[in-house]
């Protein structure tokens, strides 16, 4: 035993004594929590249970099944989600593939315009694509008579904007094989196709099936993509809108919600499943698989990877083209009316202005509750009471509660005249609180896993050496942990600018976000303004990356300098 396990085993303090304020803390996040998102989620789940003259019945869901086209709503949603996930998993599996296991050049480019959808909201790629398939398309011959406005424009603008969510996960599937198991393959004179299928393959499954759940939720829940290029096609994320916001039927709007939710629970359930049986696949043996070069391999590879980034610069490139031409497609010159447009006359510099002002609430509040929070779940009293089972329950319960389902909830809840909360309604402070609730499961993630590889053994010693846990967080965790720090506030920051479903019931005319502005002004017949000020936030995310990318860079020299030390 080396002299910190044995200092800190002759000198350990009970839990209540080393943190008293920790429970305190714990429970305030557990209470915060509670009402932010359980109490919204039971006012859904009891309104969704009352009729007309507030008395508990089935009435609504018996009204759910007899109104004409919600079957067809609900078959339409399923099928969609489906085809998109049959179509985005293997995409991205292949795009991962060309990143981690071939010898490609640029492969930081090409994960760049892989992740690039997400610095735009979803209408960005469903405004792209009327662009090039719509009436006046420039591509509108290669649909035939197929109509782009339905489902096919929904499958590819869905496809496009659930992409970089299922290579996030297969880029980091892929990222760690034993070579070994190569090497035994190549002795054994195994083919390339045999390897791929007995050994990169399995070590991937878990990944495939946790990207194929993550699409699947995200088709279901969609909003914007269907609202935009749908048409007539009816989906159960628009449903909620035209209930809740076109007839004001709440209580019917809260049945659709239960109904969408439950597909995405049960993607949810599946993946949680999924994690708890994967197993490590490096030990402490392993030999890091290192690919060599091949031309068999790497070409075809290379081409597939050219035309895929190729075609996703295309989307983006068509909506910043249409935001500077002056009609589409009868006048192509040139100008920024469009801008101005948008941001004057739309009034969309107001809206863009509060967008700026949520994210970085949403970054500035949600990273600390967020990290303080997973740090008293993983470092402090004892993680197996019920206090920390509740919390733990609690963070992750909004990875399975899309952000369309969250806001009826929070309407119901907070717009209730006899909830001392009600004032919050349609104020900044609800939009923040339901960005940081609707992203706190990953963020949360984020965080336990950089708790996790730190040793308990910090907190031992600096409680036997009358250290108050204060100062160790300040001194040693926080600066540890902070590329996880940065990465939650970059994640919440782009998230919040992004948004559409989890704001677009809870907003006021002075808190109009811009994702929403934007719907409002497709709405509107306005494509052109619309485009460019999708394009806008396109360039305030990216700039904002850069601008994280720096100062991570700077941060972790001067609070990092140990992780590249030379012994």
């Amino acid at each position: 035993m080396n002299a910190m396990s044995s200092l800190s085993s002759r000198w350990r303090l009970p839990a209540a004594e080393r943190a008293p304020a920790g429970g305190v803390l714990l429970g305030l996040a557990a209470l915060a929590l509670c009402v932010f998102l359980l109490l919204p989620m039971g006012a859904l789940f009891s309104h969704s249970l009352l009729d007309e003259q507030g008395q508990t019945s089935l009435a609504r869901f018996r009204e759910f099944a007899a109104m004409p086209g919600m079957a067809t709503a609900l078959w339409n949603t399923f099928w969609v989600a489906l085809v998109v996930t049959l179509i985005t998993v293997p995409l991205a599996f292949l795009y991962a593939y060309a990143i981690q296991r071939s010898c490609l050049p640029f492969k930081g480019l090409w994960r760049l315009i892989g992740l690039s959808p997400l610095l735009g909201p979803s209408l960005v790629g469903a405004i792209s694509f009327i662009q090039w398939f719509g009436t006046q398309g420039l591509l509108k011959s290669w649909l035939g008579e197929t109509s782009v406005y339905g489902p096919v424009g929904i499958v590819m603008a869905t496809v496009f904007s659930s992409f970089p969510h299922a290579l996030m996960i297969l880029v980091v599937a892929l990222a760690s094989s034993d070579g070994r198991l190569y090497e035994a393959a190549d002795a054994l004179s195994a083919t390339r196709w045999r390897k791929f299928l007995t050994v990169t393959l399995p070590a991937a499954k878990y990944g495939l099936i946790s990207a194929a759940m993550v699409v699947f939720s995200y088709s279901v829940s969609e909003f914007g993509i269907p609202k935009v290029i749908g048409g007539n096609f009816k989906v159960l994320a628009v449903e909620i809108y035209v209930q809740v916001v076109g007839l004001q039927n709440f209580g019917r709007g809260a049945v659709v919600a239960l109904v969408l939710l439950l597909p995405v629970l049960f993607a949810f359930v599946v993946d949680r499943q999924v994690q708890r049986r994967q197993q490590a696949s490096l030990t402490a043996r392993a030999v890091p698989y290192r690919p060599r070069p091949d031309w068999r391999r790497d070409g075809p590879l290379l081409l597939f990877t050219l035309l895929l980034a190729g075609a996703m610069l295309a989307v983006l490139g068509m909506a910043a083209y249409t935001s500077v031409i002056t009609f589409w497609p009868y006048n192509l010159e040139l100008t920024l009316g469009h801008y101005r447009y948008g941001l004057v006359e739309a009034g969309v510099l107001g809206a863009y202005l509060n967008s700026l002002q949520i994210a970085l609430l949403t970054a500035l509040l949600g990273t600390p509750f967020i990290f303080v929070t997973a740090y008293l779940l993983e470092k402090t009293g004892a993680r197996q009471s019920a206090l920390h089972a509740l919390v733990q329950g609690m963070a992750s319960l909004p990875m399975g509660v899309p952000g369309l389902v969250l806001g009826i909830g929070y309407i119901l809840f907070f717009n209730h005249p006899d909830n001392p909360l009600n004032g919050l309604y349609q104020t900044f402070a609800i939009l923040v609180i339901v960005n940081v609730v609707h992203y706190y499961s990953s963020c949360h993630l984020t965080a336990l896993t950089a708790l996790k590889s730190l040793d308990r053994e910090f907190e031992a010693v600096s409680a036997s050496l009358k250290v108050s846990q204060f100062v160790t967080f300040w001194r040693v965790t926080l600066p540890v942990c902070l590329p996880a720090v940065l990465e939650i506030f970059r994640y919440l920051f782009i998230n919040a600018m992004t948004t559409v479903s989890a704001l677009v019931f809870l907003y006021s005319p002075d808190t109009l976000p811009a994702s929403v502005a934007i719907l409002n002004l497709d709405e509107a017949g306005e494509l052109g303004p619309a485009a460019a000020m999708a394009s806008l936030i396109i360039v305030t995310t990216a700039a904002f990356s850069l601008l994280y990318s720096a100062l991570t860079h700077l941060l972790l020299q001067r609070h990092q300098a140990w992780r590249s030390a030379k012994h």
